[in-house]
């Protein structure tokens, strides 16, 4: 019998051109997204003050393992896993023995970050994840068998990089994409669908409430009436600019759109009501002693934080929480200009 003929070697594949000489699209950034392949290239993009491609970089996250004070040994939930950043800091602080429940929503980044984490050593004896959202910490404690209370809990609230950064997502006016800005893709209502049911009176107020829009009214009226031609992420951006006063200069103009896609993102994924939710769960999640750390981005979310943390001071579910906001210092911000806005607020249980 005759050896069976090698298999012919299969054509190579050119990796995609891109325009101009450096790659400028999200997908186009290759090396971005494969830090472990090219993390030289990574390295320079983060110390021009930029986030690479499909990722996130940890905000605080020293001021963070500070207020958890995280020891070997010890259960807790990240409920906001992301890209892991502050996962795998919690993770080296727990071992050996300690257990980390990692939760996201989102379908699209979760396993990705799973995969990561596994590859850099951490089982699942002592990395547990569960794809849900932080309103389900409760649920996903008793799955576990922790209905005990865990010694610390980390949230970090908003919106990641990879799902700004994205123009899929739709998240951003940066570039044309259909106008989704769901975490869960497959769950719910898109921004385009939201707004072509929404009415002017709760469209305002989600526009005043939600982004501090100064002119609310006027937009959201005008939104209203553009009902059912709003498809894409520029098209959105496009009208929002319409809208606006004649005196309104450039700058202006910016702030409003981000405002006003802040805001129709928030009510898309129910921010709010999400972030209400856990708020109300967090004391009976906690061990005696036990800490809570949550990272906000705007005024809406810490003013959530900062309220229920006074009053279970007030009642004595909390022995302490944080007298004044913890903010980024200005050499991480200028090093990462995302964190400028972040919020950290702490309590601890009696």
């Amino acid at each position: 019998m005759t050896d069976p003929l090698p298999e012919p070697n299969p054509a190579h594949r050119r990796r995609p051109r891109y325009r101009g000489t450096h790659p400028r699209g999200f997908r186009e950034k290759y090396k971005e997204h494969a830090p472990e392949l090219y993390p030289e290239h990574t390295e320079h993009v983060r110390a021009r003050g930029m986030t690479p491609a499909g990722q996130h970089v940890p905000i605080l996250v020293e001021e963070v393992l500070a207020v958890l004070a995280l020891q070997p040994g010890e259960r807790g939930v990240d409920c906001t896993l992301g890209y892991g950043g502050h996962s795998r800091r919690f993770l080296e602080r727990l071992a050996p023995g300690g257990q980390l429940l990692a939760l996201d929503v989102d379908p699209l980044e979760l396993p990705k970050t799973q995969a990561r984490l596994r590859t850099l050593g951490f089982g699942e004896e002592a990395l547990c994840v569960r794809r849900t959202n932080f309103a389900g910490l409760r649920a996903a404690l008793a799955e576990l068998d922790w209905s005990a209370g865990v010694d610390f809990v980390f949230a970090d609230l908003g919106v990641s990089s990879m799902q700004i950064d994205d123009p899929a997502r739709g998240f951003s006016f940066k570039c044309d994409a259909p106008l989704d800005m769901r975490m869960n893709p497959a769950r719910g209502p898109s921004a385009a669908q939201w707004l072509e049911r929404v009415e002017t009176v709760e469209l305002a107020r989600a526009l005043q409430d939600d982004a501090d829009e100064p002119f609310a009214q006027r937009i959201a009226a005008g939104l209203v009436a553009r009902r059912g031609r709003l498809r894409t992420t520029l098209e959105l951006a496009a009208a929002i600019r319409s809208l606006l006063p004649a005196h309104v200069d450039e700058e202006q103009a910016e702030r409003s759109t981000r405002r006003v896609f802040q805001a129709v993102r928030i009510e898309v994924n129910d921010e709010f009501g999400v972030l209400d939710t856990l708020l109300r769960a967090l004391p009976e999640c906690l061990r005696s002693g036990g800490r809570a750390a949550l990272l906000s981005f705007h005024s809406g979310e810490d003013r959530r934080v900062k309220k229920a943390f006074e009053a279970g001071l007030r009642s004595g579910v909390y022995s302490a929480c944080s007298p004044d906001l913890i903010r980024a210092a200005p050499e991480e911000q200028r090093a990462n200009p995302r964190a400028a806005p972040a919020k950290l607020r702490w309590a601890r249980r009696t």
